[in-house]
């Protein structure tokens, strides 16, 4: 390999080791602020364009996870609901809640440092939400019941055939 290749190597590298060490120190704070030990940057190019911290106690707020705070900011601040060309840097591999967030918002990439198996020995374990999705409906640990199926397929009927609609 000559060297250019290994300096571009490198220099991206510490790209991207800089946008996690953000995401961890970011998490870092939030524990020093009496929230959970997450955080997280979604960047764009070389542009940091949300920032998050795991909140979730601080505002009462289950889904206040630092990925999802970064990934709200982003979109507001890019104007998009989209975030193709954007990549996530988060100090912890998502959990279901957030790995859907990541999805919906069409992030190329994901980075990540500590591992699902990590945060579950430290208390955060979310094996027990990767069983229930895999479970049916009506074996689901809260009681899920349909109802009102046909009133509520006419306004999905009508959002399909509305031609002002922003398909996502």
């Amino acid at each position: 390999m000559n060297s250019n290749l290994r300096n571009q190597d490198s220099t991206e590298d510490e790209r991207r080791c800089g946008f996690m060490r953000e995401a961890i120190g970011l998490s870092r704070e939030s524990v020093g602020a009496g929230g959970g030990p997450f955080g997280a940057v979604v960047v764009r190019a070389d542009d940091v364009v949300g920032r998050g911290q795991n909140s979730v106690t601080l505002l009462n707020d289950p889904t206040a996870h630092a990925e999802i705070i970064a990934i709200r900011r982003a979109c507001e601040s890019l104007g998009s609901f989209h975030l193709h060309g954007c990549e996530l840097f988060t100090s912890c591999e998502p959990c279901p809640m957030c790995l859907g967030a990541v999805l919906w918002s069409r992030l190329d990439r994901v980075w990540y440092a500590n591992s699902r198996a990590d945060a579950a020995a430290i208390g955060f374990d979310d094996s027990a939400f990767y069983e229930e999705f895999s479970k049916p409906v009506d074996e689901r640990r809260i009681p899920m019941t349909r109802l009102l199926r046909d009133e509520a397929r006419a306004t999905f009927e009508a959002w399909q055939h509305s031609t002002g609609k922003t398909p996502y």
